[in-house]
């Protein structure tokens, strides 16, 4: 005859056997379906991975100069959201300089190109452009004033927290645009300019 304790031994091996066996038995198949090894078949819809093109856009709205009296008139278009600032706003304005899609007349020249736009923490954007902007200006002060605030307007207008912009030419400062428009300076939005619709 056993004894009390040659059988609390045995009694407490087979419930620990059947423990292991039961935890290995339910950990394999939670492995299996982590891993998505189901034997070598794919289970039903899954033959092609979920599609990582999540990209979103946001609205934003571009001025552009109204032929009839020089103003600056809007037209809407979309930009890829992002989380960057910088990256938003560098979208914009190549939007701008690629100029309109209807009846409006550009506000930058087409040759223009975009350097670097750096945003200071207290809203200051300095964007910088290629000597295009200038070589190529029609010159004029109103031409020349439709572009700074095609610029100016534009970017405060769609991105609350740029506050002023300094408009650059290959990274520097510029006495004048195209010989009228001082660019020594950072230029506050003016909405004024904007045509009524």
């Amino acid at each position: 005859m056993k004894s009390p304790k040659t059988a609390l031994v045995i009694a407490l091996a087979v419930l620990l056997a059947a423990l292991v066996f039961i935890f290995f038995r339910s950990g394999a198949r939670e492995v299996i379906l982590r891993s998505g090894d189901t034997g070598g078949a794919r289970a039903p819809g899954t033959d092609t991975p979920p599609p990582t093109d999540t990209k979103h856009t946001k609205k934003v709205t571009l001025f552009f100069v109204r032929p009839s009296d020089g103003l600056l008139a809007p037209e809407e278009r979309e930009i890829a959201l992002s989380d960057s600032l910088i990256r938003e706003t560098e979208e914009y304005v190549a939007e701008l300089i690629k100029g309109p899609a209807g009846e409006l007349a550009p506000a930058l020249p087409a040759e223009t190109r975009l350097g670097r736009i750096y945003i200071t923490r207290d809203g200051t954007a300095y964007v910088d452009f290629s000597r295009e902007l200038a070589d190529m200006h029609p010159s004029g002060t109103t031409a020349e004033l439709s572009t700074i605030y095609a610029v100016v307007d534009g970017l405060a207008f769609n991105f609350k927290s740029i506050k002023k912009v300094f408009i650059l030419v290959d990274g520097e400062e510029r006495e004048t645009l195209a010989g009228h428009i001082g660019l020594d300076r950072a230029f506050l939005p003016d909405y004024s300019r904007i045509a009524k619709i």
